[in-house]
């Protein structure tokens, strides 16, 4: 299904004087796998909005072993999963969705002559609209199933091997997952955009 994606993608925007292609979608849909094998297929540059300006960060222990920040403790274990997901969504468009729009004008217009792929979470639908609408510049969103998010989040975080406390950070964090998957198909739908479902892990 990877080749599919990729070679679908890859026909539209060579077809269609693409200069930048947009992925989004919830954390662990394979977003940045697909940016960057397309990105290697085009022979574009690659870029995450993670790098722009994360917040506040997956709730487990990185595979460098650093220890999980006590802020990010704190951000889980008061909110609920519906406060995660709107102060996430508020960072997004005021941190995040400046720095993503001024990136976007550059190659689009021209000024840069470089082609992009750029990638992330914060490309909300609705938040990129009128980025969409101008010329030169596409979007595709991922979604996944509940359980193969369920299943990569606990693959990735060490879910069955850490203390009772992680998981209940782990844990708030995946229903924060499955929360966007679910409200971000919703907007999908209400914009009439296109998605692409993640069926398994063999795809990324």
């Amino acid at each position: 299904m990877t080749e599919n994606i990729i070679e679908t993608i890859s026909f539209q925007a060579q077809s269609c004087e693409t200069r930048v292609i947009l992925i989004g979608g919830a954390s662990h849909t394979g977003k940045s796998t697909l940016a960057q094998a397309l990105a290697s297929h085009l022979g574009w540059n690659y870029r995450s909005t993670d790098k722009l300006a994360r917040h506040p960060g997956r709730p487990w222990v990185s595979a460098y072993g650093k220890a999980i920040p006590e802020h990010v403790v704190k951000h889980y274990n008061e909110l609920s999963v519906e406060a995660l997901f709107l102060d996430v969504l508020s960072h997004y468009e005021q941190n995040v969705i400046p720095q993503v729009e001024a990136i976007i004008h550059s190659h689009a217009s021209g000024k840069s002559t470089e082609c992009l792929i750029l990638e992330g979470s914060a490309l909300w639908p609705a938040f990129v609209t009128n980025l969409v609408s101008e010329k030169g510049v596409k979007a595709i969103w991922l979604t996944a199933s509940e359980q193969l998010l369920q299943n990569r989040i606990k693959y990735g975080s060490n879910f069955c091997n850490v203390c009772e406390n992680e998981k209940h950070l782990i844990q708030k964090f995946l229903h924060l997952t499955l929360f966007y998957n679910k409200r971000m198909r919703e907007e999908i739908d209400r914009l009439g955009y296109t998605y692409d479902e993640i069926f398994n892990e063999r795809n990324f």
